[in-house]
């Protein structure tokens, strides 16, 4: 008797692997639609992928949906992903810049507010291109819609 060696186990992934990599695929393709135009035309895409990106505003029915977003899916595959991958990066990376700054913002407007003439003498060392007399009338007009009390004390 001749003793067989066991074969290698196959090398391809499993069925329920490439089940989960189809739905990452979808779920990028769903991004990508959810994006306005002028967003989509940043990523490397094919005409293929464009063309169902915007067919998929036509589709009404849910099950015709379901289907076409697994062939939008299917068209990722062929896609350069790490391009896709590196613009949304990029996206997601202004996305934090544009917020970190509106929260800078938002500090000095309510420093601005709370301290007044001190705070906008810092401001403006801070920021010597800053229009100093925008800056003061914005600060008058918000005093004025606190009701016209720009003074402490409504005797004055």
């Amino acid at each position: 008797m001749s003793q067989e060696v066991p074969s290698q186990p196959d090398e391809r992934p499993s069925k329920s692997q490439l089940k989960r990599e189809m739905h990452k695929l979808q779920a990028l393709g769903e991004q990508i639609i959810a994006m306005t135009p002028a967003e989509r035309s940043r990523f490397p895409l094919s005409d293929d992928l464009l063309a169902a990106v915007e067919e998929t505003s036509r589709i009404r029915s849910h099950e015709g949906r379901r289907r076409h977003m697994q062939y939008v899916g299917k068209l990722m595959r062929g896609e350069d992903l790490d391009a896709i991958q590196a613009v949304f990066d990029s996206i997601e990376q202004e996305s934090r810049h544009r917020d970190l700054a509106f929260h800078r913002l938002e500090k000095w407007r309510d420093r601005l507010i709370e301290e007044g003439d001190d705070a906008v003498e810092t401001f403006i060392a801070d920021y010597p291109d800053v229009d100093r007399q925008g800056s003061g009338q914005q600060q008058g007009d918000k005093a004025c819609s606190d009701g016209g009390n720009a003074h402490p004390d409504p005797r004055v």
